[in-house]
């Protein structure tokens, strides 16, 4: 005949087994760039999200070209990212479904006060990136295929030209890391405006230009396709992918705040 204690860790061991999946399904895994992650967002939004839904997110905070490679794959269960181009791709190749917009803000170029290159107050990306290279100063690239280095690329691209030798650093790193090495390097670097925001008191770096229509920066969010993948955790997805649309989200992202300064501004459409 069974002890007392046998017989509790029999019952704690059917508990688990029926409970085991339940728990399971309230963890979503999310692949998301550094800027939602450095800027402070997400440690802003999520736990609004969490206690309402009874969720845990496990956060993986990555460029956007991983971030969707980790959706691709099937590691995560949801993506948020910003690169309409990649993502547009991601879904067409039947990696993920119900893209929804989510948020815009913008990339800005920023630098050191002094300004080797002449190009404070510029509001054209393109013309401020041929001074750079003119001016033979230095400049710092994420280097990691997110969504701001593929963006870097195509305004190198349009330009026409890039800094060479030593003038041009591939540093393979995320955006708060960049911020640091052009201050530490003197150097200009294309960062969005939140991870700028969340940095700039340590880096001491400039806006030197902003305001072209070429660095708007929208951001999307994507559920990993369950026909693919029958071990993602779709329902969890849609619960984030519903919640982070919904009135309630999107008016938590209007009311972040660094420094008093607004850093995303909400942009999904209203479900019908």
């Amino acid at each position: 005949m069974l002890n007392r204690k046998a017989l509790a860790a029999a019952a704690l061991t059917i508990l688990w087994a029926l409970t085991a999946p339940a728990f399971a399904q309230n963890i979503i895994r999310l692949s998301t760039t550094t800027s939602t992650e450095n800027s402070g967002l997400l440690k802003f939004l999520l736990p609004a999200f969490e206690a309402k839904t009874g969720s845990r997110v496990h956060v993986i905070s990555v460029g956007t070209g991983k971030a969707l490679e980790l959706a691709k794959n099937g590691d995560v269960d949801v993506t948020l990212v910003h690169a309409r181009a990649a993502e547009d791709k991601f879904i067409a190749e039947g990696h993920g479904v119900d893209r929804r917009d989510v948020m815009y803000n913008d990339f800005i170029i920023v630098g050191p006060e002094t300004d080797p290159a002449g190009i404070k107050g510029s509001r054209d990306v393109i013309a401020a990136m041929k001074k750079i290279v003119e001016a033979r100063a230095k400049f710092i690239s994420r280097g990691d295929n997110s969504g701001t280095d593929q963006m870097e690329k195509t305004y190198w691209s349009q330009a026409g030209t890039r800094p060479v030798g030593s003038n041009y650093v591939s540093a393979g790193l995320g955006m708060g890391e960049v911020l640091t090495m052009a201050a530490q390097l003197q150097a200009y670097t294309l960062t969005d405006r939140a991870t700028y925001g969340a940095y700039k008191g340590k880096t001491g770096l400039a806006i030197v230009v902003e305001g072209d229509p070429k660095m708007f920066n929208p951001y999307g969010i994507i559920a990993v396709n369950p026909a693919k993948y029958k071990d993602i955790n779709y329902k969890g997805a849609m619960l984030l992918v519903d919640w982070i649309t919904s009135a309630e989200g999107q008016q938590k992202i209007a009311g972040f705040r660094v420094d008093g300064q607004q850093l995303f501004f909400p942009s999904a459409q209203p479900r019908r």
